[in-house]
Parts: C-alpha cells; structure tokens; sequence
C-alpha cells in the first residue's frame, strides 16, 4: 500500500511508482493514533494533590472523578445517573393496580345490577342483596365475586379479564417474557409455566448444590428461552435478571401504605390460588433469596407520587429500574475505595446512559492501567504507591517553577568555567594550543583536515592547525544534608506542600545537574529519619508534637562526613523553635515551651557542624519569634544566612542559595 498527499491508502501501481508523494499532518478527522488521555498530565495532577499533604489513594480517586482532557469522569457520569433517578421517582403511582382494579370491579358490578333490575325474579333481588354485602375493599370485593354466579355476560367477562390481568401482570413482574405467552389462547400456555418454573428451581438447586449447570442451562434456555428475552448467557445472568424483579417486587410492597400493601398481598395471593403455581413461585423466591442475599428487599423505594397509573408489572419494573439507578449511584460515588472502576456495572451504565458513558468509563480505566503499566504507580499490600519515576516527573516539574521565578541575574551560578581536564564536556570545542592537556576531538580534526586539503593518495594529511579539543568544565561537588520540618505545624498556612516541592525540586536538579553532588533528605518532628525522594513525596503530616532540630543536624554530620572531599552545605526549612532533643539513652525528650536543655543540645550540634566547615543556611516559614531569635543565634555563631521567604517562592530562595552555598569556602 502507498500513500497519497492526503493520507489515503491505495493498492500498489505500477503506474503511479515514480508519482511524487507529499507527507503533511492527518487531516481526516481526529487522529488516530492519538492516545486518549495524557499519562503525564495525569501524573501531574496526582503529584499535585500528594505533594499537597494528599494521598496516592485519594488523588487517583479525584482524578477518576473529575476525569481528564475534557472526558467525562466518574461524578460527570454519577450526575447523570441522579437526573435519572429524579426522573424515574416521578415515574408513576405504584399503588395504581388497586385503583385499576377497583374501576373494572365497579364497571362490572354496574353491568351486573343493571342486568338484575330488569329481571322481576327472587333469584334477582337475592343476587342483589349478595352485592349490596360485599366487602368494602378490593380483595375482599374479588374473592367474594369469585363464586358468584354472574347474570350479565358483560360483567362475568370483565372480572374475569381482572383475574387473568393480575395473574399475568403477577408473573409478568418476575418473567419478562410471560405476559405475551398467557396472552395467548392455548390453554396449556399455562401449564407451560409451570414446566418452566418446575425446571427453572430444579436448575437453581442444582447451582445452589455447585454442581455444573452448564449443560443443564444450555437446555433450560432452549426449551424455555421464550420467557427470557432478554437472553441471559449463563446461569449467573439469569440469577442476576430474575433476583433484580423479585428484590423489586418486595420493595414495592414496603413502599406502600400498610391499607395498600394488605389489599395488594391479597389480591396477588388470591390470583394465584393454583396449589401448584403458588409453590413453585414460594420455592423460586427462596432460592433467589438464598442465591443473591445481599439485595435490597425491604427499603421502601423513594418513588414521589404523580405520574402515570403503574400497573403491577409496570410498578415493579419501575422499581426495578430505580433500584439499578442508586446502585449505579453508589458505584460511581463511593469514596473511600482505592479504585471505584471495577466495581462500575458496565451493562447497567449502557443501558441507562449509552455506550459513550462506557467509552468514558473505559478511558479512566485505561488511564488507571497506563499509569502502572508506564511505571508511575506501583500497587502494594497498602495499595497504590508512586514509584521513582513519578517522583522524578514530580521533581522535574517542581525544578521547572523554581526555574521559572529565578530572575537572570545569574546569581547563584554554579560552574566553574575554567576549561581543563574535568569530568563534563560542555559541548564545545576549540583550536588546540600548545600545552593543552584536554582530549582531542578527533571526528572535528578529520573534519577540518577534508575541508583543508580533501582525501589524499595516502589518506588525510593532518597540520597543527587542524586539531581541535574537547573543552570540559571543572565542577566542584557538594555534600548537601536537608533538613526539612515535618511537625503539625507545617500544615497551617499551606506549608506542607511547598516545602516537599522544593525538597524534590532540589533533589531533581542534583540528579539531572550535579551528578557528583550527594543529597540527603532528612524529616524532622519527635525525632528524626533520612528519607527518600519518595518517600518525601508520600509522608503525610502525623499528629506529633516536637522539633527536634538537634536530631536532623546530627544525621546531616554523618551524611556530611561520609564525604569528606565534598562541600559541606546544610540546609533547613522549618516553622519553629526547638522543642525536642535526644536524650543521653537516645530517647526524644519533648517539651513546650522549649528548655534550655533543648537549645544546649541543639547548639551543640551547630557548633559540630561549624568546626566541620558547613554552611548552615535556615529558611523561616511564619513569624514565631522564638525561632526568629534562635535562628539569628545560630547565623550568628555558624556564619549562615537566614531567609524568611514567602511560603510561594521557597523554592526559589533554596535553590538558588544551594546553588551559591555549593561554591563553597574551601
């Protein structure tokens, strides 16, 4: 196949083979082969919320509620769902089969009255009293009817249709395919129902027992496939189809009143006084209820009244359908899961909401999927956890803000430009001179020798002037120990966020930039601990009272003094005095407002760290003056600096001082 100028394929020609092509960007419609979500924006977005004292847990949850690049996502979806559901409240009157049957009994009983008054019988008058003692209510009214001999064809012809009516709207609510079939005159179109259902509970206890049903439901549904329209595939579907009408027809009933649900019982007992037929439908409802026991059977459904008169079948089916809504509901709003995806009926939202609802639900579990099989999250015992990677791309984007509101002063440069036998080429090159010791660029040097003399009979005759050098930059490294705060404190004001974008924006810039450079995070409340870029990235603030300052300073020494030939630098963000020390056993002692003995202890290590050559540089978050006055004690006694910088550019104040800092004073 080749391509034209517009992107279409045709079959090879051996006319149009030396037909020039052109190539452009895909103009026939959306592309193809773009990917339906940004992986990387989605990383963003959750390593927004982590880094904002989120969790993993709870940002992907965000995520796959508000979706991404315009798509809907899961409370879009559960919107809809809840317009439904507003809608099918107002649906109709559940309790609408007793008035329909209460106006066909009245019609019937005037056609049977006016039938007697125009018979000057006994047998008349008697009838007549007969009718004048009926019950007042409706099932009464039937089962009292039910012997009567009816003198007007009319009105014998009009209760029974009531009866043949409840019995098929009766099992009509379970089967969906049973009404048509009794609609028919054959008469053993009933008795073909209770076959059915006599196979039907055989089968249910046969999958009950957990024996294999398959062979046994291949031959269930070609014998009795006509009361399934909706075509179940195995035998849990057809579990699922007859469990969801009977769960609703028991919700119907506890929606109405006490009057209505005791007239309607009767009424649906009543048409169901065949021994057999009765049985076979209490066996059903048993195994149903055995087989999906965790439905809701008893919650009245929250139908509001209006609407349309339901009859029984209609009334269940509308419950039914209100039932599947709030499930749908819960499914796509239930907030304390990892993932809600799995859980998402996929049938249930096609049929209520289309297939570009499902379109929409499968893109977020793509984007779930891509986002572990792309390496960004890992899942764990503990669930979901970002991985290396994403801290990286967190880092980086965290770098490229700090970067972004550094002015071009240059202040804080951090090369050392003096060319020489370093370890970084900078990409350039330059003539050689006599002397230089830096490594010859050979392919520039060949280069300049063609242009000079061209390819000679005996090769490439190479001149003095043609040789060319790699220039390198002499880099000076650094061994920086950053000591971040990590108490309850940090939170207020929107501490939290900030000071673990600058830690990994500051940990993305050693890896990428300064190579040679050894960073080391180090979170400090009661006590203190080296962390990882990730897992800087996931801590969460811990309700834990203490600053213990004199801990972090003393893992910075040991972090310094593993790299004796490195400049030392020492870092600390923190909001707030020192309030905790190790104690002689190694225990925290915490207490507030602080001691002398805290300050001593910390100082100590302040002193440590001096005699080594460190530069200890403190970034004040707030305006405790406790801390004010200990952070000037020890710019004082250290020769540090002290920054107070707003909470939004901390990222550029510790960057940029590193970058000065890393310079150094050796």
């Amino acid at each position: 196949m080749v391509s034209d100028d517009r992107g279409r394929d045709h079959p090879e020609d051996p006319g149009r083979a030396h037909q020039p092509f052109r190539y452009g960007p895909w103009r026939g419609g959306p592309d193809p082969l773009k990917p339906p979500f940004d992986v990387r924006e989605a990383i963003d977005k959750i390593g927004q919320d982590v880094l904002s004292a989120g969790t993993v847990r709870d940002s992907l949850r965000d995520l796959m509620r508000h979706g991404l690049d315009r798509r809907g996502g899961l409370d879009r979806l559960a919107d809809k769902i809840r317009k439904l559901r507003a809608q099918a409240r107002r649906r109709g009157d559940l309790g609408a089969t007793l008035d329909q049957v209460r106006a066909a009994l009245d019609q019937a009983l005037a056609a049977e009255r006016e039938t007697l008054a125009g018979s000057d019988t006994e047998d008349a008058r008697l009838a007549e009293l007969e009718l004048d003692t009926l019950p007042d209510d409706v099932a009464g009214q039937v089962r009292a009817l039910d012997h009567y001999s009816w003198r007007s064809e009319e009105a014998r012809a009009i209760f029974e249709a009531i009866k043949s009516m409840l019995q098929r709207e009766v099992l009509d609510a379970q089967f969906a395919g049973i009404k048509q079939a009794l609609e028919s005159p054959d008469p053993e179109a009933m008795q073909r129902v209770k076959d059915m259902l006599a196979d039907l509970n055989s089968l249910l206890a046969a999958h009950a027992r957990q024996e294999d049903t398959a062979d046994q439901f291949a031959e269930f549904m070609e014998r009795h496939g006509e009361f399934f329209p909706e075509r179940p595939e195995n035998i849990e579907e057809l579990i699922d189809a007859l469990a969801r009408r009977e769960a609703a027809g028991m919700r119907l009933m506890a929606s109405l009143s006490p009057e209505q649900r005791e007239q309607l019982g009767q009424l649906l007992s009543h048409v169901l006084a065949d021994a057999d037929l009765a049985a076979e439908m209490a066996q059903l409802a048993d195994n149903l209820r055995a087989l999906r026991p965790g439905l809701d059977r008893e919650q009245a459904a929250s139908m509001r009244p209006g609407g349309d008169l339901l009859g029984y079948s209609a009334a269940v089916e509308a419950v039914a359908d209100l039932a599947d809504l709030e499930a749908l509901e819960a499914q796509l709003t239930q907030g304390d899961q990892v993932s809600t995806l799995d859980d998402v009926d996929i049938d249930l939202l096609a049929k209520h909401l289309g297939r570009e609802a499902v379109r929409d639900l499968q893109a977020l579990r793509d984007l779930e999927r891509e986002l572990e099989q792309q390496g960004y999250l890992t899942r764990g015992d503990d669930g979901l956890r970002l991985t290396p990677r994403a801290v990286r791309r967190l880092g980086q984007t965290a770098l490229r803000r700090v970067f972004a509101q550094l002015d071009g002063s240059g202040r804080g440069d951090h090369e050392d430009h003096q060319t020489g036998a370093a370890d970084e080429p900078t990409g350039l090159t330059r003539q050689w001179v006599f002397g230089d010791e830096l490594p010859i660029d050979a392919p520039r040097t060949v280069s300049n020798a063609l242009r000079r003399s061209g390819l000679t009979p005996t090769g490439v005759a190479l001149d003095v002037g043609d040789f060319e050098v790699t220039e390198t930059e002499r880099r000076i490294s650094a061994a920086v120990a950053l000591c971040v705060d990590l108490s309850f404190s940090m939170v207020h004001d929107g501490r939290w966020g900030p000071m673990k974008q600058t830690a990994l924006a500051l940990n993305h810039l050693i890896e990428t930039r300064f190579r040679h450079d050894a960073l080391q995070v180090i979170g400090f409340n009661r006590l203190a601990r080296r962390m990882t870029p990730v897992q800087l990235a996931e801590v969460e603030p811990d309700w834990m009272q203490g600053t213990n300052l004199q801990h972090a300073l003393m893992l910075a020494s040991r972090h310094l003094r593993r790299h004796p030939d490195a400049e030392p630098v020492v870092l600390v963000i923190t909001d707030g005095e020192p309030t905790a020390h190790l104690t002689g056993g190694g225990e925290a002692y915490f207490h507030w407002p602080t001691t002398s003995e805290t300050l001593r202890a910390t100082i100590a290590e302040v002193d440590e760290l001096t005699r080594y050559g460190a530069t200890i540089n403190t970034f004040m978050l707030g305006d405790d003056e406790g801390l004010a006055r200990f952070v000037d004690a020890i710019a004082r006694r250290a020769g540090g600096r002290v920054f107070t910088p707003d909470i939004g550019r901390l990222g550029e104040y510790v960057v940029a001082d590193y970058l000065r800092a890393r310079r150094g004073r050796r």
